[in-house]
């Protein structure tokens, strides 16, 4: 068998590129130029051709690099195929469009070589080779002699014989292919493709169709037909009605029986139970406030430690952090009307739940929270009427003295067992002297010359009463009753109009014992000493509109702080009758707090939602800080509170919400230390401090003085 062979030249470096063509043969034999030399020169002194339309470039030019990104997305691909939707029942753009391009496909039969029917192609392959060479080879009459070959090629044929007999069981008798024998005297074609292509095909059995049916009795029938009216239809109700009552007394006969039948014994085992359940409570306080303080760490943290850095960039502004937000879910439709801090337990507070409302007075609450545990109060006492005012006792903490909408004052005793905590130890009556109107404000006192216990309140009625608790009651005794001026009518015949003033707040000096301040719904401030009854040692005419907290600085002896709804903050000395100095905050002013680390810082919230905190020392015009507090911009503030000793506030809204709040550096600065100087401190500083502003201010007459 012939086999075809391939011849490869070479040629010479530079035959493919266009040269200069050569002279010819016989213009070489003229010139005497030998042919064998004249190839070297050929080979080396030609020069290569630039096509005219050839860019020239720089050796930079031909380095620079060309970066290309391939992608395998298919640009003939098309980009706006639209199909329609039967969920949405319109047609919809298809986002994802198919990039594979098929350039060929070839579809082919591939034999394995070491397959079986590999291995019988090759063997029928090689005996139809073998035997026309063995048979020409071989004479008639003559004997055959043996050859391995041969033998091979019979062994061959006789497997090849039994591998077709295994076929013709599985394909049938039809489809059995031709004996070894036959193909052996058959020359097959050869195939070029060095593996060989063999076609087979197989029939599965197919299982008969099976039908199955069932029959069912039809079930039975009737007609009916009856006429409705409004008769039938009340007697169906009322014989329902009858089954349900007659049931109801079934079930109570049967739970009264079962109660009868249940031993003492049950009873004495379940008021143990209780017993011993009073006896966890404190320990399940104490891991509410761990897995609290484990929530909330990242507050309690802020709380400790953390300080705004942005102050050093704002001169003179601060700003407030919030830490917690107090709630109760059972209060959520009260506002808070009181707070108040607890002077021995800085951590504990307590807040007044009511309505300033007069359409929507109810319940009310008395709450007490712990900076330890936001989620829930510490204390919990519901109370028939809303609560209006409320304070601490600066000693014993565990007595609140509050005030209450319907003219009432109580006193609750937070060490009292639980079995009677939701009611106060103390409560005033109506034979026992309660005020008529709602109590705006009450304010412990030091103990009398008895040491009994006692404590102030101011009403809407225009007393000041003073409550001593002596053994399991309240004994009053009116202190001062407010009056207009002037309210007296000119004409004796007309009725007599009573001159009574509603009072609204009041608060006593801390050095001076018998001093103090009331304010009134009329706008004016009054001046008064518990020794007289009759008069006032002067009167202030200090806002347009009810005055809603009077308070003294805590330092400074002559000065005092108020605030009203005529949008209006007045500081006062009050040994002048015109106010030192006057903020408007565009809104209605809630209340004010001093704050208990310097004298010329104070703070308000408004009805707006914001809290406004000044600094006299720093700017005597205007807040040097004014923040939103609120979620939503109807909630109004309603108080505040300074904490005694951590630089934090208290805010609380007429949603139930009590907001803690952290407060910047630059809200409580203090005097920066000299190296080698020690910086004064104390409340003689903070006085002068105080003093040196009221310098500026007053006539040059007082000062003299």
């Amino acid at each position: 068998m012939p086999v075809p062979t391939t011849v490869k030249s070479k040629k010479p470096p530079g035959a493919g590129l266009k040269v200069a063509k050569p002279a010819s043969k016989k213009k070489d034999e003229e010139e005497g130029v030998d042919q064998g030399d004249g190839w070297d020169e050929w080979a080396q002194g030609k020069a290569l051709i630039k096509p005219p339309d050839q860019l020239e470039l720089t050796e930079e030019e031909l380095k620079e690099e060309f970066t290309k990104i391939l992608t395998a997305n298919n640009p003939h691909a098309p980009q706006n195929i639209a199909r329609y939707s039967f969920k949405e029942r319109s047609y919809k753009p298809i986002s994802s469009v198919d990039q594979m391009a098929v350039h060929f496909v070839l579809e082919g039969n591939l034999i394995h070589v070491d397959s079986e029917e590999a291995r019988r192609q090759r063997a029928r392959h090689d005996q139809t080779d073998e035997k026309p060479a063995a048979e020409a080879e071989a004479e008639p009459n003559e004997e055959i002699p043996e050859n391995p070959v041969i033998e091979e090629t019979s062994e061959i044929v006789d497997a090849a014989a039994a591998e077709d007999a295994e076929e013709a069981e599985v394909l049938g008798e039809e489809e059995r292919p031709d004996s070894v024998e036959a193909q052996i005297g058959k020359k097959e074609q050869k195939v070029t493709n060095q593996f060989n292509f063999s076609e087979r095909a197989s029939q599965t059995l197919n299982n008969p169709l099976r039908e199955r049916s069932c029959q069912t009795e039809p079930p039975p029938r009737c007609n009916f037909s009856a006429t409705a009216n409004q008769w039938v239809i009340y007697d169906a109700y009322l014989e329902e009605l009858e089954k349900q009552e007659k049931n109801k007394d079934k079930q109570k006969t049967s739970s009264a029986k079962k109660e009868e039948d249940k031993p003492k014994k049950n009873k004495m085992v379940t008021e143990t139970q209780s017993d011993d359940f009073t006896k966890v409570v404190k320990v399940v306080r104490i891991f509410e406030r761990m897995v609290n303080q484990n929530t909330f760490d990242d507050i309690a943290q802020d709380f400790k430690y953390f300080e705004d850095a942005s102050d050093e960039f704002r001169e003179q502004e601060g700003t407030l952090l919030p830490l917690w937000k107090f709630q109760y879910d059972k209060a959520k439709r009260l506002s808070v009307t009181a707070l108040c801090w607890n002077k021995s337990y800085q951590d504990l507070f307590a807040v007044g739940m009511g309505s300033y409302d007069f359409s929507k007075q109810g319940h009310g609450m008395l709450l007490l929270y712990t900076l330890k545990n936001s989620t829930c109060p510490e204390f919990i006492y519901p109370t028939s009427s809303g609560i209006m005012c409320l304070h601490i006792h600066d000693r014993l903490s565990h007595l609140v003295a509050v005030g209450f909408y319907d003219g009432c004052v109580a006193v609750f005793d937070l060490k009292a067992e639980e079995g009677g905590a939701a009611q106060p130890a103390y409560k005033s009556t109506a034979k026992a002297g309660k005020h008529t109107d709602p109590v705006w404000q009450v304010r412990w006192q030091n103990d009398d010359m008895d040491n009994n216990h006692n404590f102030f309140s101011i009403s809407s009625d225009g007393r000041v009463v003073s409550w001593t608790l002596i053994k399991n009651e309240l004994v009053f005794s009116d202190v001062i009753k407010l009056s207009l001026e002037g309210a007296l009518p000119e004409c004796l015949e007309v009725v007599e109009q009573p001159s009574v003033a509603c009072g609204t707040s009041f608060d006593f000096h801390p050095k001076i014992d018998f001093l103090f301040l009331v304010g009134t719904e009329e706008g004016k401030i009054h001046k008064c000493s518990k020794a007289y009854s009759s008069q006032f040692l002067e009167t202030y005419q200090a806002h347009n509109m009810a005055v809603d907290a009077v308070k003294w600085n805590q330092f400074h002896p002559k000065v005092f702080l108020s605030c009203s709804s005529d949008w209006t903050v007045k500081i006062w000395d009050h040994t002048i009758k015109t106010p030192m100095f006057t903020f408007d905050l565009n809104s209605a002013v809630g209340d004010v707090a001093w704050s208990p680390y310097s004298s010329t810082v104070f703070a308000a919230v408004t009805t707006d939602g914001k809290v406004h905190v000044f600094d006299l020392s720093i700017n005597k015009y205007e807040a040097i800080c004014q923040q939103p507090v609120v979620a939503k911009k109807k909630t109004k503030l309603t108080h505040i509170e300074f904490n005694p000793i951590h630089p934090i506030i208290v805010v609380g809204d007429d949603r139930g919400y009590v907001t803690c709040f952290k407060l910047s550096p630059n809200l409580r600065k203090k005097p920066k230390e000299k190296k080698g100087q020690e910086v004064a401190k104390g409340p003689e500083v903070e006085e002068a401090k105080m003093e040196k502003l009221l310098s500026l201010l007053r006539e040059p007459d007082y000062n003299s003085v």
